[in-house]
């Protein structure tokens, strides 16, 4: 895949793969070793010079921005497609949350590296968000959505779920339980269930 982002002009192909070369050596970086990971390493990782690096990203919140953007297309965005395709919009809109929180789940360290300004991520996933919107109208429609619910009341819910990340241990299944407790929030009906299982806070004793 070559990384072309929307605020990107066309570029070379050699240039093109700099950048993708560059966004995957992040992507490692930060999962093995954390937020904190120097734009340096990722140079070395990606085998080009930090004047390559930063000709193409001026710091590191765009590095991991533009990390994160590739992320969505490439992981949750097919699943929003797919999503549209479901007869039942309710479930294809579940499955979205839960592609993102995949996503958020996989790339803790991303995201803990612009803790604080995650309201950027929402104008990288102006598509996701549309299809997002489309998927609520539709459920409404065939009145397995609350009415009353408006795609702001969606963003939302989203930002909530990121933030679940920040208080279960990376690589944990935690956030399903999260996701389940949203769907019963938006959905006119739902058949009793258990929930999936509680985990603890990491590393945190708390009385919960």
């Amino acid at each position: 895949m070559q990384y072309e982002g929307a605020w990107r002009k066309p570029m070379r192909a050699d240039a093109a793969r700099n950048i993708e070369k560059i966004i995957t050596a992040a992507l490692e970086c930060f999962r093995e070793d954390g937020p904190n990971v120097s734009l340096k390493s990722v140079a070395d990782r990606a085998g080009v010079g930090p004047a390559t690096l930063f000709r193409n990203f001026a710091d590191k919140e765009e590095l991991v921005l533009a990390a994160i953007e590739r992320q969505i297309k490439v992981k949750v965005e097919p699943v929003a497609e797919d999503a549209l395709d479901n007869p039942d919009a309710a479930a294809g809109l579940v499955e979205v949350l839960s592609a993102v929180m995949q996503v958020a789940n996989d790339e803790h360290h991303l995201l803990s590296a612009v803790a604080g300004r995650r309201q950027l991520l929402v104008g990288l996933a102006g598509k996701l968000i549309e299809s997002m919107g489309v998927l609520l109208s539709r459920g409404q429609e065939q009145g397995t959505l609350r009415e009353e619910l408006r795609l702001l009341d969606m963003v939302r819910l989203v930002a909530m779920l990121i933030g679940v990340g920040d208080t279960v241990a990376p690589g944990s299944m935690a956030w399903l339980r999260y996701v389940a407790l949203v769907e019963d929030a938006i959905r006119t009906h739902r058949e009793p269930r258990p929930l999936p299982p509680l985990e603890a806070i990491p590393e945190v004793d708390l009385p919960l």
